[in-house]
């Protein structure tokens, strides 16, 4: 089996990192995580979502956040858009890159964002034509792929159709969430074979959450299925708040390690990434989830100290 020879890691830790954390997080530090993260070599950094602030506070200065960004040349940053309105006001703030929401599970779709598969898909059509009018790219994301907090196991054909409905609207790329971290190697591979027969494999990425430890090996997992394209926060950042115990996503500099032993080309400087994990976990009061992170800022410690 032959690997891909270049990974692009999309950055999470700004928006799907940060948007539960209980404490409030300034523009401040969303501004100089957001930089922190370009410098050290990342492609794509989802920056923040336009959600109304009453469902996610955090998220509440979103317009100040895109107003003011540093943007590197060649580094996308996009934003989550659930709707026609949050779209419009992420437009008006020069965004070229959003991003819209489904689930695989149909519990996970009503307790998430109170409504059916079917009508959370027909929401995203206004959104995908003002897109397209507007010239910005669209992302689409599946949570659940590889299980529901409230219906367990989700069929991987369930997956695809949901996935091929976002593709076929015109997301140039369809996200498949592992949103509260059960899966392993041999069901991602699984779903992986199952959607890929409706979306090519080349417009796919994976979105693995680390609750049983096992992203890493399931990003492995989907290398081996022809899959380039993965998400990750700095640090371990994030969680889901309707799946009790669901960890972050996985961490970037473990995947970027990883893929550093592999010869996969990230273009992303780990030890840029590493200090900014530790950055971001010192200002958030804890140390990074992170086992590179840890390994490393430990090994730095001690160094100092002899």
């Amino acid at each position: 089996m032959t690997l891909p020879t270049h990974v692009r890691l999309v950055e999470m830790g700004p928006r799907d990192g940060l948007q539960n954390e209980k404490q409030v997080v300034s523009t401040e530090t969303k501004l100089e995580l957001i930089a922190r993260l370009g410098a050290a070599g990342l492609p794509a950094i989802e920056a923040t979502s336009f959600v109304s602030p009453k469902w996610v506070p955090q998220m509440g200065d979103n317009a100040e956040v895109m107003r003011r960004i540093q943007r590197l040349p060649g580094v996308d940053y996009p934003v989550l858009t659930p709707n026609l309105q949050g779209f419009e006001a992420a437009l008006a703030v020069r965004a070229t890159e959003v991003a819209v929401f489904g689930a695989a599970s149909e519990s996970f779709s009503r307790k998430n964002i109170n409504c059916s598969i079917a009508d959370s898909l027909k929401r995203f059509e206004p959104v995908m034509a003002a897109a397209q009018a507007a010239g910005v790219k669209v992302r689409g994301y599946v949570s659940c792929v590889l299980g529901c907090p409230y219906e367990g196991e989700v069929d991987p054909q369930a997956v695809a159709d949901v996935a091929a409905t976002l593709y076929q609207m015109g997301c140039y790329e369809v996200s498949l969430g592992d949103t509260i971290g059960v899966g392993t190697p041999g069901k991602t591979r699984q779903m992986l074979d199952v959607v890929a027969r409706q979306v090519p494999v080349g417009k796919l990425a994976g979105h693995y959450h680390d609750t049983y430890g096992q992203a890493v090996a399931n990003i492995y997992a989907s290398l081996e299925a022809g899959v380039a394209v993965f998400d990750a926060a700095v640090a371990g950042l994030g969680g889901c708040p309707y799946a009790a115990g669901a960890s972050g996503n996985v961490a970037t500099e473990d995947v970027v390690y990883l893929m550093n032993g592999l010869g996969i080309h990230t273009g992303i400087d780990l030890d840029a990434l590493v200090d900014t994990a530790g950055w971001i976990s010192e200002r958030l009061g804890r140390p990074p989830a992170s086992k590179v992170a840890r390994a490393v800022l430990a090994k730095r410690a001690a160094a100092c100290q002899g």
